[in-house]
């Protein structure tokens, strides 16, 4: 049952873009077609799950045990960084368009600060390892959730498909001017040459 709140929490209740205002800059950046923002949900998920568990033994095995802990922030950094290039070089092999399409935003997500700031509250919170991976993954899944409905509502019509009302007005080059304009517009262009005319 603490997992199954947990899990809603996170992504309807505290979601980590929309309630905490992390992870801001890839939200912003990623989010105008829904296929480039499921790809970053996914790497986002990938990252935060992955380094929620490295992240969490680190500190209870390393930093805790050796009295380390302010060297907490740099050593999350240097793991999330690891990871993101490890994400970038399987993205990279497996879908160059979707890598392409990410752009500047992947390696980015080093310093997202959605995925630091989960992997420190998670220590902050004392969660045990399971819990902290289903709050980590609850959390991902929230983002990629933001990101996918802001997605669709940020898409351009422009951009449809050339048989839809919008692609056809796209694809209409710009020379053939008025004979492509609706028909309100070409008879409102007609009245106004005739007037002109009979004067």
């Amino acid at each position: 049952m603490e997992y199954i709140l947990i899990f809603i929490s996170a992504i309807f209740v505290n979601n980590i873009v929309l309630s905490q205002f992390l992870g801001i800059c890839p939200f912003l950046g990623v989010s105008k077609k829904v296929e480039t923002a499921m790809g970053m949900s996914a790497a986002v998920a990938f990252v935060l799950t992955i380094a929620t568990i490295v992240t969490f033994l680190i500190q209870k095995f390393v930093l805790d045990v050796f009295g380390l802990g302010y060297l907490q922030t740099i050593t999350f950094i240097l793991v999330i960084a690891g990871l993101v290039q490890m994400v970038e070089i399987i993205l990279k092999k497996v879908s160059p368009a979707l890598y392409q399409a990410l752009g500047v935003f992947l390696p980015l997500i080093t310093t997202n600060c959605c995925i630091l700031g989960v992997a420190i509250l998670v220590i902050q919170k004392d969660y045990d390892l399971l819990t902290g991976v289903v709050y980590a993954f609850s959390t991902a899944i929230g983002f990629g959730l933001a990101l996918v409905l802001f997605a669709g509502l940020r898409g351009d019509p422009a951009q449809q498909a050339p048989g839809t009302a919008a692609g056809k007005y796209q694809s209409a080059g710009a020379g053939q001017g008025r004979r492509d304009a609706p028909g309100c517009f070409r008879s409102a262009a007609a009245r106004r040459n005739g007037s002109a005319g009979t004067q």
